[in-house]
């Protein structure tokens, strides 16, 4: 197994790939850290009702001291996500397009133990991605708060946690999508597509129309920005135990979305249905290459 981690890491570090896709990240998780700080200094203003003050009171904070810092931080690990997906998918499919995956199951000892090998080194990976977005973001969150919505120590390393452990949770989802898709192109497309549009305007439509809050809680996108986005929508009250009866369920919702974890709720239960997505389809592509034909 060292000898098969050793040789997986070895296709990654003699590729572009993986600081080709490093690149972007880097650059979007700052950007929107930046963006986002630079807007939630006024963020009492920006949600403009009592509804925020009793938001607050419910977390046990006073609303001129909450650490608005959440969401820059939560919106920029958030878009930094979609890179460690994309390098998730090259595992598998990258190698099927590049005519090398042969190579791969002919020389391990058998699929299951090819397949376990990259699950570990994509685990890395992903938690390599995982401290450099959240390093970036926290970098544009430092610059543009202002110092009372900066959150404090606990909150640093929750979010340094979860945004860790989503990264992780995003490259093994990759992994899984690729290895069902057996194309790179296609389930980079799909999977920006359904992310960036398809589920968004899903939720959006489903709570404007249905009435339905929740969607985003069980949806892919929804739950693994939760894991991160659900921390700053509790910090508000907004999600977890902390939400109180007397405010109604729009300005809650709203504060969740806000936050970037519209339906989320908590970050823990986010992350373990967001586990529950990546290993259903990291199982599925495990099943489907047991037999898969590669000559």
């Amino acid at each position: 197994m060292g000898n098969l981690i050793k040789a997986e890491m070895r296709k990654i570090v003699t590729t572009k790939s993986w600081w080709g896709l490093l690149i972007p990240t880097v650059v979007l998780a700052l950007l929107f850290a930046l963006g986002w700080g630079a807007i939630t200094n006024d963020i009492n203003d920006y949600l403009g009702s009592s509804d925020a003050r009793e938001l607050g009171r419910a977390a046990g904070v006073e609303v001129t001291t909450l650490p608005v810092g959440l969401l820059a931080l939560a919106h920029g690990i958030n878009i930094g996500l979609l890179f460690p997906l994309i390098l998730g998918i090259l595992a598998i499919a990258g190698e099927y397009g590049k005519k090398t995956i042969t190579t791969t199951f002919l020389t391990a000892p058998n699929r299951v133990s090819a397949l376990t090998a990259k699950m570990l080194t994509y685990i890395l990976w992903g938690a390599i991605y995982g401290v450099v977005i959240v390093g970036f973001a926290s970098l544009g969150t430092v610059i543009t708060v202002d110092s009372p919505g900066i959150p404090d120590a606990g909150y640093w390393f929750g979010i340094l946690g979860a945004g860790v452990l989503a990264s992780i949770l995003a490259t093994l989802f990759g992994v899984g999508l690729g290895a069902l898709w057996n194309s790179t192109t296609g389930a980079t497309v799909t999977s920006i597509i359904w992310i960036l549009i398809v589920e968004n305007l899903l939720v959006l439509v489903m709570w404007g129309w249905g009435g339905i809050s929740w969607l985003g809680g069980v949806l892919p996108n929804g739950t693994l920005n939760g894991i991160v986005g659900a921390i700053g929508a509790e910090a508000f009250g907004a999600a977890g135990t902390a939400v109180p009866d007397a405010i109604d369920d729009e300005a809650v919702w709203l504060m969740q979305f806000t936050a970037g974890a519209p339906g989320a709720f908590s970050w823990w239960a986010s992350a373990l249905i967001f586990f529950a997505w990546a290993m259903l389809l990291f199982g599925g592509g495990w099943a489907a290459n047991q037999k898969r034909d590669i000559t």
